[in-house]
């Protein structure tokens, strides 16, 4: 009978890498509900600011995404996970002393350097703790890592910021990253390579190392590697953007303060796509059953459903609210929490479909390749593309600029995200091992 690969233990390390990403993402995004108090008291514009939380992140990230990758492959991933866990930590609390713009972006380089290692070998190690058939709903509970950053991070980063200043929230949000780095290195399973393999596609020795380009031309000549990876790209443009300025958003064009905008954004809007997160990995599980393509078909439906909802929450006017105690929070929240439940379909699936498409023994290194087209062109183009069109409609639309420069990345973003996600689906359907279809 199919199990996972050491039972409760791979649970238990599905937990901690969780743990791990959690911190990663809070780390990473704690930019956004601070975006404002930052640019005020270092007096930069809506494009540098973009420039510092996406573009400034993302080259480093990406720079060293592949190599660190590569090294995951022949080394215990959990130790390499656990090290960098606690590099980044370090590195956000380092961000809260920083005296001007540019030490605070050698900082956030910093964090980029560290985070380069975490995400690409934890998803090798979730392949290999799970089965095929598993996987959906294993990728499901380790994607919850952005949307618990989000909740855990906005909330109270948002509160610390409007009690003891920004600076407080990077040093007292990097602590449990720390925690969860020791905790991963002492207590977490490093799982057997290609343990799910099928005796057909088992190697017993790991090829020798293979030369990058040959293994980028390998990977790109697939055409669903290459359809799902832009719609990905086209997908983390949106999403970054979006986790990163719609707290500033709701503090614009809603008026809402730093600590409202968090709560809005962290626990509604977190607890919606945590939601969506596990929904997606179970409904993903439950049609590949059927056939194998709903790995793909899944994120299309989820970006065709966010697309209207996310156009809605940003084009709501400001003015009716619901008072929750001494909150005020926009009608237009109703829309945002749809949005995120239903924008975020398309993660689990995908990572999961290329645990399918990548072998074992370049897991690592492939998924970095991914996530260097998700970080660098997605996370770091994306901030720093909405910051540009925002300072760009000033003159036409003043204050609400950053309203319409949101509207137009989602719509553009998801519709033709989309448009990819369907056009890889066959292919993915033909490049399935036959093993592994019926293992599905």
């Amino acid at each position: 009978m199919t199990q996972a690969a050491h039972g409760w233990r791979s649970h238990y390390t599905l937990f901690l890498l969780l743990f791990v990403y959690t911190m990663s993402f809070i780390d990473r995004q704690i930019m956004g509900i601070l975006m404002e108090p930052i640019k005020q008291e270092f007096d930069v514009s809506d494009t540098a600011m973009g420039a510092l939380s996406g573009l400034t992140f993302a080259l480093f990230y990406s720079a060293l995404a592949i190599p660190f990758g590569r090294f995951a492959d022949r080394t215990n991933r959990r130790n390499f996970v656990a090290y960098c866990c606690a590099a980044w930590s370090a590195m956000t609390a380092l961000c809260g002393m920083a005296v001007g713009f540019w030490s605070l972006a050698l900082a956030r380089v910093g964090v980029a350097v560290g985070e380069a290692g975490g995400g690409p070998p934890s998803i090798s190690m979730i392949a290999d703790h799970y089965p095929p058939q598993q996987r959906g709903r294993a990728m499901g509970v380790y994607l919850l890592g952005p949307q618990l950053g989000i909740l855990l991070g906005l909330t109270t980063g948002g509160w610390i910021a409007q009690h003891y200043g920004w600076r407080s929230a990077f040093i007292w949000m990097a602590l449990p990253g720390l925690l969860a780095a020791f905790l991963l290195r002492f207590s977490g399973v490093e799982p057997r390579r290609g343990h799910w393999q099928t005796d057909a596609t088992r190697q017993e020795t790991p090829p020798p190392v293979e030369p990058i380009v040959s293994m980028v031309r390998d990977l790109w000549s697939s055409a669903s590697f290459r359809r799902i990876t832009l719609g990905a790209i086209l997908m983390g443009f949106a999403g970054y953007g979006i986790g990163i300025w719609t707290p500033a958003f709701l503090v614009r064009s809603h008026g809402m303060t730093l600590q409202g905008a968090g709560i809005v954004m962290g626990l509604l809007g977190g607890f919606a796509a945590a939601l969506g997160s596990l929904f997606s990995g179970w409904l993903c599980d439950r049609l590949t059953r059927r056939d194998v393509r709903w790995r793909l078909g899944v994120p299309a439906l989820g970006c065709l459903l966010a697309l209207p909802l996310g156009v809605a929450f940003f084009l709501m006017p400001a003015g009716q609210n619901w008072q929750v105690g001494t909150l005020l929070i926009p009608h237009a929240i109703g829309f945002y929490l749809l949005f995120g439940f239903t924008a975020v379909w398309w993660a689990a699936p995908v990572y999961a479909s290329m645990s399918d498409l990548i072998a074992p023994h370049r897991r690592a290194s492939g998924l970095a390749v991914f996530n260097l087209g998700l970080i660098m062109f997605g996370g770091g183009i994306g901030p720093v593309a909405i910051g540009l069109l925002s300072d760009y409609l000033v003159p036409v639309f003043g204050n609400e600029a950053l309203r319409w420069s949101l509207v137009a990345s989602t719509g553009i973003c998801f519709a033709i995200g989309t448009c990819y996600f369907l056009w890889a689906v066959k292919p993915y359907g033909l490049e399935q091992p036959v093993a592994d279809k019926r293992d599905l």
